[in-house]
């Protein structure tokens, strides 16, 4: 039996007043025009808490901390390769979030939960789902 190549890629789930964090894709190869919450791939040599830091501030501008981070929900996604797809949330950070990445992303917007818009990446809006309905795991494109 042959192994996986499994992609890791690291989500910022940021919940706020019924609100979660996510802003609009554009010129990117995946989810042009489809809003998604911060993320990236882990990197070679670093750990996810260290990437989930480093995509925070490459993207929103904000400072995490270790302590104030929480793997909040795991899923595993087959698409064109497979991915585990790790969302974490946190309770607090450091500085005002801001669009770091004005060409991959039209703006960063908190949108309510109960009324996100037709275009949300699709995995991402299950995850988001199973996530506030205090899901751990879910399966997406098996």
């Amino acid at each position: 039996m042959s192994r996986p190549d499994v992609h890791i890629d690291l989500h910022l789930a940021l919940l706020r007043e019924g609100c979660i964090l996510m802003g609009e894709r554009r010129n990117v190869e995946f989810g042009a025009g489809q809003y998604h919450v911060p993320a990236g791939r882990l990197e070679a040599g670093e750990t996810i808490i260290d990437g989930l830091i480093r995509e925070a501030a490459e993207e929103t501008g904000i400072a995490l901390r270790p302590e104030d981070i929480d793997l909040a929900y795991v899923m595993h996604f087959r698409g064109e390769s497979d991915r585990l797809s790790l969302f974490f949330t946190a309770d607090r950070w450091s500085g005002e979030i801001e669009n770091r990445e004005p060409l991959k992303c039209a703006g960063w917007r908190w949108l309510p939960l109960d009324d996100l818009p037709a275009n949300v990446v699709p995995y991402a809006r299950q995850a988001i789902a199973d996530l506030t309905a205090g899901k751990r795991v879910g399966l997406f494109g098996w």
